[in-house]
């Protein structure tokens, strides 16, 4: 009895060994890294914030209130404090943490599909066709990225949407350069030979074989674009090009504390944190799945 249970035992660890994928090593090489899964934790704790405080909080974030001008945290019920035309600090920190995710992941959305599709097709095709895509990307990278922006907001107009067409205009090209050297690496593995052997078209083995194990790389890559994006419209709300007042962001709330730092530190204090805490967490979160992804690039 005691050779039959241990030999049943043995089966089911092999059985258990034999079933398990890369991504189920992976999931738990992230795991066991505390600064990610901390980081994991306490992203999903501003997004839940981002996505319900606006409407749990006592006051709207454009509601302008002449009484209550530049009042410190914990007075007259605004938590945070109020800025220079009375309005609620929590109110807006909370809808400008929204604004601000929403800018990061839509832009890093549209420059994962852009990119995603130009690398694997430059790198998989190859010969001439990847020598002029590539010769474009390195065109458009060479366009200073204020001056590409300043030329979309005179053409168009200021608004958000333009902040995500712009943002994601720009990112995708370092995401198709990442996915051409790699989809260089698999295009000659056997899997790809077996397809291209079975009739798979060039588009089907691209969608099927190539792209599906760009997911590591691309996923760590993505991680820390949020962050570069969030950034970026930091950078553009200092310079008066990024979202506009009443609407409110991380960034044009930093940029409105920083000329009222004196009065009203409080103003350019909060904002901050939230902005350095999101961004160290996403960053994090980037290492750690990198890091869980390959473990050789530790």
């Amino acid at each position: 009895m005691t050779l039959l249970a241990s030999d049943g035992s043995e089966r089911l660890q092999r059985a258990a060994v034999k079933g398990r994928s890369l991504w189920d090593d992976a999931g738990r090489r992230l795991l066991a890294n505390k600064a990610a899964v901390a980081s994991m934790v306490v992203l999903a704790v501003l997004v839940l914030l981002a996505m319900v405080g606006p409407y749990l909080a006592p006051f709207a974030y454009d509601q302008v209130d002449k009484a209550d001008v530049w009042l410190a945290p914990l007075q007259a019920g605004h938590l945070l404090g109020s800025d220079a035309l009375g309005r609620d600090l929590l109110a807006r920190l909370l809808t400008g943490l929204r604004v601000s995710l929403a800018i990061g992941v839509v832009a890093t959305f549209v420059s994962l599909v852009i990119g995603v599709a130009w690398g694997a097709t430059a790198g998989y095709l190859g010969g001439k066709v990847d020598e002029a895509m590539m010769r474009i990307v390195d065109v458009l990278y060479s366009l200073p990225f204020i001056f590409f922006v300043i030329l979309l907001m005179v053409t168009f107009g200021s608004n958000i949407v333009l902040i995500f067409v712009a943002i994601g205009a720009v990112e995708w090209l370092t995401m198709s350069r990442i996915v051409r050297g790699q989809t260089l690496t698999l295009k000659n593995k056997e899997f790809v030979e077996a397809a291209r052997a079975a009739g798979l078209t060039r588009a089907g083995i691209i969608a099927r074989h190539i792209v599906p194990n760009l997911l590591g790389p691309v996923v760590v890559y993505v991680t820390l674009t949020i962050p570069a994006v969030i950034l970026a419209e930091s950078f553009l709300s200092f310079l008066g090009l990024g979202v506009q007042p009443p609407m409110a962001s991380l960034g044009n709330l930093i940029a409105s504390g920083a000329s009222d730092m004196e009065l009203a530190p409080w103003l350019l204090i909060f904002p901050s944190v939230v902005m350095v805490l999101t961004l160290m967490c996403f960053n994090f979160v980037g290492d750690g799945l990198r890091d869980a992804i390959d473990p050789r690039d530790r």
